[in-house]
Formats: C-alpha cells, sequence, structure tokens
C-alpha cells in the first residue's frame, strides 16, 4: 500500500462524472467546486482510493495523480509537451535507465519530469532553459510532483550548446524553436550511434532541421502522433467527438561517422539485418 497523503502533496479528485480536480492539499485548507465543499483535512492522512463526500453529499475518489494527469492540470509558465507526444519522444530517442540526457528548453517541466524517470536513479538529466522565469516556475512544478528535484535532475539556466559540451550525453532532446542552430554542437558532443530528438510545431522548421542533419545523421524521421479516446458504454462503442489532433513533429535522427553519413537515395534497395 502507499503512503498516505500528506500536507504538500498532489491530490487528484474524481467526482462520478469522471471530471478531475487536481489540488495540492494543505492542512486547514477547503476545495470548493460546483457539487460543494471539502476539507483538505478530510484527504490528510488516508490513503489513495478514498471515498469522499461533499458538503452537498456528492461523491469524489481522492487518487495520486499518474504523471499524465499531473502535466495536463498543472499550472503553466511555458507550453508543455503533452503526454502523446512524451511517449513517442522517449521510445523513438531510445531513452532508458542508466543514460545521460541533454534538454532544451525546459519549458514548464513536463519533459523533464518524463526524462527523469525513464533514466531512473543510475542516469542523468540536465534541462536548460533560457528564460530564467520558465526556469524558476519549471522547478516548482517539478518538486511539487516529486516532493523535490530528483537526484537524477539538474536543471540549468543558460544555453544547451554549453551542457552538450560539457556533459558529452547520450542522447539530446530539443525543445527549442531553432534547433538547426545547435546540431553541430550536438554533432560534436554525441557519441556515434547517440541519438538526437526535436519537437517542433511546423513545417518549415522541420524542414531547416532535417537539412542540417542531413551531412551527419542517419536513419532520420519525423512524425506526428494523434491521440483519440473511445466512448464505450455497455455494447455502445464509438469514437468520442473530440480528439487531440496535431500538435508538433518529432523528428530523430542517429549520428555516425562523417564517411558513412550519406542517406541512401529515395527508392533504393535496402537489405535486411541477414544481408537478403
Amino acid at each position: 500500500m502507499s503512503s498516505p497523503f500528506a500536507d504538500g502533496d498532489s491530490c487528484l479528485l474524481i467526482d462520478t462524472k469522471g471530471r478531475q480536480y487536481l489540488i495540492e492539499l494543505r492542512a486547514g485548507a477547503t476545495f470548493h467546486y460546483h457539487s460543494g465543499v471539502v476539507p483538505h483535512d478530510s484527504i490528510i492522512g488516508t490513503h489513495e482510493g478514498v471515498r469522499l463526500t461533499t458538503s452537498t453529499e456528492a461523491r469524489l475518489v481522492a487518487l495520486r495523480p499518474r504523471l499524465a494527469d499531473y502535466i495536463l492540470r498543472m499550472k503553466r509558465g511555458a507550453q508543455v509537451v503533452y503526454p502523446k507526444d512524451i511517449g513517442p519522444i522517449i521510445v523513438w530517442g531510445d531513452i532508458g535507465p542508466g543514460m545521460t540526457v541533454v534538454e532544451a528548453g525546459t519549458g514548464s517541466g513536463a519533459l523533464a519530469m518524463a526524462l527523469a524517470r525513464a533514466v531512473g536513479p543510475a542516469g542523468r538529466v540536465v534541462s536548460v532553459e533560457r528564460r530564467s522565469d520558465h526556469a524558476a516556475h519549471a522547478r516548482k512544478v517539478i518538486s511539487r510532483f516529486f516532493g523535490d528535484i530528483p537526484e537524477q535532475l539538474e536543471l540549468r539556466d543558460g544555453e544547451v550548446v554549453d551542457a552538450i559540451t560539457d556533459v558529452q550525453p547520450d542522447r539530446i532532446v530539443l525543445d527549442i524553436p531553432a534547433p538547426w542552430e545547435v546540431v553541430t554542437t550536438a554533432e560534436k558532443g554525441l557519441a556515434v550511434g547517440g541519438v538526437l530528438v526535436s519537437y517542433l510545431p511546423t513545417v518549415p522548421q522541420v524542414e531547416r532541421l532535417r537539412d542540417a542533419m542531413r551531412e551527419r545523421f542517419i536513419d532520420t524521421m519525423t512524425a506526428e502522433f494523434m491521440m483519440r479516446e473511445w466512448a464505450v458504454d455497455g455494447r455502445s462503442v464509438r469514437p468520442e467527438h473530440r480528439m487531440v489532433g496535431h500538435t508538433g513533429f518529432i523528428t530523430t535522427g542517429r549520428l555516425v561517422d562523417p564517411r558513412n553519413a550519406k542517406q541512401p537515395p529515395e527508392g533504393a534497395a535496402t537489405t535486411n539485418g541477414d544481408g537478403a
């Protein structure tokens, strides 16, 4: 069983219609919404899954927020990377336990939190943010979710090129407007086989990035990922009327030795691993 809710913890309240409310528990505080009032003290000290009754006899369930819940409902400074894109970034960027990752920019901290989880205690994430106000906000948001800044996560103010040169990472993840300006430094900082990942909102940005990656990156890919929920009510099963469509393009590429960097021409025959 997980530890009981404590003062300062994040708590997700879910009503009988599935509506969700993210709160930060504070002793003596009260949660107000359209169906009544719940004292925070009635949650502190209980375990997740506890069922609550409001002042108007409405029902709520208290749970610890998943990272996706927290990202979608937390207070934001900069625009966040959505959970539907965070998953592909981690998978196609091949980011896992024990790796060293440089990220820019930190923004509101959503991707930094996911990266810190992905590399685990044996890994290292250095997240860099140019804007001091965004960096300060991200620090608060991340501390609120984890209880403190995880040991494997280092938050820096400054330029990502300095961090790449200093850290020599296994992976680089860029959520910045002009990632093509970082490519030359990435080529020097990444080991051969290392992965560069970029998240961009527009096609012209993607074009400039892919042009910059052409000489020393191979197996490059650009994709967007959609998410559509389905409504399931007994035998009534249908797609929801709304879906999360385009949010950004994810581009990945692997650094190779310059002598082997040329991509095969489009339409050229390729071989599989056994030479067939």
